[in-house]
């Protein structure tokens, strides 16, 4: 049950409804294209007259296509409708290390991509955005763009949306809305990078009916996405999810939070890395992606390195268990590359001890490398196909 806000006090009126049934249609589409008018009419409960005139709008206003026609053995043949592929997103995934710009139709099947090395500073990293997006859009003319979503590895402020958190990046209170939407013309919406893989979780992976999820993305640090009751949560202050920065150890490696012992810190990529390098002395060892393959051949060190990430990352994740019930946990990473290794330490560590309800389920994202894209392209589309403030789709 959620409490009506009184202090925003929002009325229904006849506009209202109209809202929240276009969205219905258009998430209708988007789940079962391609589908009839007259199956909207069935699975929705709408009459069909109201199905015909929010179709033709949507048609009207670029949304949807009408495609191929049905057959039936009497009456009128139904004409089937899909989204509109034309329309085009622009997603930006800002890493500590690099940065992929891309392009994406409605549907996130993506076309375009191009990668280069995160400036570091938010004022170097404005401006080489900047010409990469003036230079995409120009050879892209003709082109229908809905809009700039952005991942980042921080917290974004919900009121004043500048990244307010971000001891990965180093990007310190970046507001990147304001001059990104001036040099392109677009709506630019940023969001943290596990909310983001949440996203891209619920609206384009497996779980898009769960209602209780939470994403891990193991990277550099731990970004948790907490998708609860069929919603991001995001907290008084935007900072709701950071898990990765509760100190588990107090007499661990120093975080780049300024604390010590964070979960980030025993259960990150970065903290494999050290644990190989700590067994074999080596100044400059290998980073995880070679830590991995040397695991696959068979190098002792890197397969305890890896062990222990697990052990740790079982432990966090117990945590998350215990705290938050979520019917399932996803990991997103290129740990999932180990899950055949790394599952049965979670698993075990997640049930070392009985927990208070039913365990969630641990599971890799499929093709997490694109996460992070997927969840830009869901960042663009909710302000349409999200539920309004009145409803839950």
């Amino acid at each position: 049950m959620r409490k009506i806000n009184l202090s925003n006090i929002q009325v229904a009126s006849s506009e209202t409804a109209r809202d929240i049934n276009r969205r219905i249609v258009l998430n209708l589409v988007r789940s079962r294209q391609p589908v009839s008018r007259a199956d909207i009419a069935r699975i929705s409960g709408l009459q069909r007259s109201t199905v015909s005139s929010i179709t033709e709008c949507l048609i009207a206003d670029g949304w949807l296509i009408a495609g191929l026609m049905g057959h039936l053995p009497r009456g009128r043949r139904p004409t089937f409708l899909r989204l509109n592929t034309e329309r085009v997103m622009i997603g930006i995934d800002i890493r500590p290390t690099k940065t992929i710009i891309a392009t994406s139709d409605i549907n996130a099947h993506f076309d375009y991509q191009e990668v280069f090395p995160t400036p570091p500073s938010a004022e170097e990293g404005i401006k080489e955005l900047t010409l990469r997006l003036q230079r995409l859009m120009q050879t892209r003319k003709g082109v229908t763009f809905e809009g700039i979503g952005i991942s980042l590895p921080g917290r974004i402020n919900p009121q004043t949306k500048v990244l307010c958190f971000s001891p990965n990046l180093h990007w310190q209170n970046a507001d990147l809305i304001p001059p990104l939407t001036q040099a392109t013309g677009l709506e630019v919406e940023l969001e943290n990078a596990a909310n983001a893989c949440a996203l891209a979780e619920v609206w384009f992976g497996p779980s898009d009916n769960i209602r209780d999820l939470v994403v891990v993305t193991v990277s550099e640090g731990i970004g948790i996405g907490v998708y609860m009751n069929g919603q991001l949560v995001r907290g008084a202050d935007g900072m709701a999810g950071e898990f990765g920065h509760v100190t588990m150890d107090p007499n661990g490696p120093i975080c780049g939070c300024g604390n010590r012992g964070c979960w980030e810190t025993l259960a990150s990529n970065r903290a494999a890395t050290r644990y190989y390098d700590s067994k074999n002395r080596q100044d400059a060892g290998p980073n995880f992606k070679e830590l991995l393959a040397l695991a696959d051949q068979g190098d002792v060190q890197a397969a305890k390195a890896l062990d222990t990430m697990a052990v740790y990352l079982g432990r966090g994740l117990r945590m998350l268990a215990v705290g938050l019930g979520p019917a399932a946990i996803v990991l997103v990473g290129e740990v999932t590359r180990a899950w055949s290794r790394v599952a049965p330490l979670i698993n075990k560590e997640i049930s070392a001890y009985p927990l208070p309800g039913p365990a969630p389920r641990i599971v890799p994202a499929v093709d997490g490398e694109m996460a992070r894209l997927r969840g830009t392209v869901a960042l663009v589309l909710q302000k349409h196909f999200g539920a309004s403030a009145f409803t839950d789709l």
